[in-house]
């Protein structure tokens, strides 16, 4: 796995991006079943005020493993992402493991190794509610009122669904969903 370390308000010594690139390109060995050698990982350090972040970004096929921590320190950062992302990794691995095995004859499936076995994701509960047409900050004020981390919304401007959120940081992101 190719490994691209960068930073924001931060010098990356070569130590740093070393230690960056042994961590993060490890995972690649979790993802060695996919037999995709174009595998690439895009680390982003950055530092604000007292706070070390790292955002660890992978796509794999038609899904995007996504990983970012903040602690005092890079080195300890860099550690706990990539825990979470191998986290994520053998999620990924466990849900196409089951979608072989519906297409494997039961006695097959009954000598595999059940491990590994994940809870069954459901829908536990379908909401619905008219979207309508309101800019970004029309649509973050109304999060704020609901007291929500996110807030589906028509975008008046572009007339498509987006998504604003509440980042870690305080900050907002919104979402904005491209056709592929």
């Amino acid at each position: 796995m190719k490994v691209t370390v960068s930073g924001k308000n931060i010098e990356i010594t070569p130590a740093l991006r070393e230690y960056a690139e042994k961590k993060i390109g490890k995972l690649g060995k979790h993802l060695n079943y996919l037999n995709n050698d174009n595998l690439e990982a895009q680390v982003t350090l950055h530092v604000q005020k007292e706070r070390h972040i790292v955002e660890v970004t992978i796509p794999v096929n038609d899904i995007i493993l996504r990983g970012e921590e903040e602690t005092q320190d890079m080195y300890s950062a860099i550690d706990l992402v990539a825990e979470k992302l191998e986290k994520q990794i053998e999620k990924y691995k466990t849900k196409i493991t089951k979608a072989l095995r519906k297409d494997f004859p039961k006695n097959i499936v009954a000598l595999q190794d059940e491990e590994h076995e994940e809870e069954e994701l459901k829908v536990v509960k379908v909401k619905r509610f008219a979207v309508k047409p309101m800019n970004v900050e029309e649509a973050i004020l109304q999060m704020n009122l609901l007291g929500h981390n996110f807030f589906v919304f028509t975008n008046a401007e572009t007339e498509q669904i987006n998504v604003v959120y509440k980042r870690k940081d305080g900050d907002y992101g919104l979402i904005v969903p491209e056709m592929l």
